[in-house]
């Protein structure tokens, strides 16, 4: 709650929660599901326990008054639980069905298309500076991370429909805390039950088609289990800045300086995994990096002029109002003299 009091403190904590729960559950995920570590690839229905132990803490929170929990239509509810799934359903299909290069580039295009969604929904529009740090940070990241490209109409199909959810999605978690007038976490214990009831119906459906394997199957080591709790606990705080940043800020910002995640798993992957990092990802990180910078200066920029006009334009309000005060006061003042010598 605090958080929600001082702005200045909670967006930087909000980044920093998010690019850390982010990159830990990466990683926490990458021991859990990888050959080596404790092959649970059930990623669909681990999303599903992810949105179920943050229904949880929602429930705690709401029954022990540290949240308040207010109205929000179950059908809008429903809907929304409806396209983030497609999108966390899509993604996974369309890492399957297509290779690792496209797999990022259609991440990539998240961007252009949250940018296009908004200008459709909201007449959002951005200055050139902006667009340009938008394309400069998506060819860093692009640089980091495509190599291959191979496309079939499956995988362009899954990547479409991930795409337009993921977009729709995140515009839609800002839309509903405007339209509501809902905090972050308020919002998230409302839709995380949804989401994880009909994840958890689908999840192990969706798991089977993608690596053929029953999770009635899989055997729960201690291990496992451990890792699956830390991925969970992880989820939450993942989630809750998540429709926190987008709430303060916007779902472009969001992908934007989401990307420094991308940057943070390859260089922790490097230290942590041993992966390769050649000349090539290390150009792009830096390209990436500036883009953030030039894209966070760029909205700074713009908020700044924002802010100037709309003070000149109240400096301007309030001359007129003073010079029509004046002028009703010089009437007022004519019209008493005239009646003084109309008396006399």
């Amino acid at each position: 709650m605090d958080l929600e009091k001082k702005p200045m403190v909670s967006d930087v904590g909000a980044w920093a929660m998010n690019v850390v729960s982010s990159v830990g559950i990466i990683m926490a995920n990458k021991q859990l599901m990888s050959p080596n570590g404790y092959a649970f690839g059930f990623a669909t229905t681990l999303t599903g326990f992810h949105f179920t132990f943050t229904a949880l803490v929602g429930w705690v929170s709401n029954a022990t008054g540290l949240s308040v929990s207010k109205y929000v239509p179950f059908w809008e509810l429903f809907w929304f639980s409806i396209v983030a799934n497609l999108s966390i359903t899509g993604m996974n299909l369309s890492l399957m069905l297509n290779s690792v290069g496209f797999y990022q580039i259609s991440k990539l295009s998240i961007i252009p298309v949250v940018c296009f969604m908004e200008f459709l929904l909201h007449s959002k529009y951005y200055s050139r500076r902006v667009i340009l740090a938008v394309a400069v940070v998506a060819l860093g990241v692009g640089i980091c991370t495509v190599t291959d490209v191979d496309i079939n109409a499956k995988g362009l199909l899954c990547a479409c429909v991930a795409v337009f959810c993921t977009s729709l999605q995140q515009i839609t978690i800002g839309s509903f805390q405007k339209k509501y007038n809902i905090g972050s976490f308020e919002l998230l214990s409302k839709t995380a039950p949804v989401q994880a009831v009909s994840l958890l119906i689908v999840g192990p459906f969706a798991d089977y088609y993608l690596n053929h394997h029953s999770l009635l199957e899989y055997r729960f080591t201690s291990g496992a289990t451990i890792f699956i709790l830390l991925s969970c606990s992880l989820a939450v705080f993942c989630n809750m800045s998540q429709y926190l940043c987008i709430g303060r800020f916007s779902a472009t910002s969001f992908q934007v300086l989401g990307h420094m995640k991308t940057v943070c798993v390859l260089i922790l992957g490097w230290i942590l995994f041993d992966s390769a990092l050649t000349l090539k990802n290390i150009l792009g990180m830096l390209l990436a990096v500036l883009g953030m910078v030039v894209y966070s200066w760029a909205v700074e920029h713009e908020k700044q002029a924002k802010l100037a006009t709309h003070i000149i334009a109240n400096s301007k309000s309030e001359e007129e109002d003073v010079k029509l005060l004046k002028e009703k006061v010089n009437g007022l003042a004519k019209s008493d003299l005239e009646l003084g010598q109309t008396k006399s």
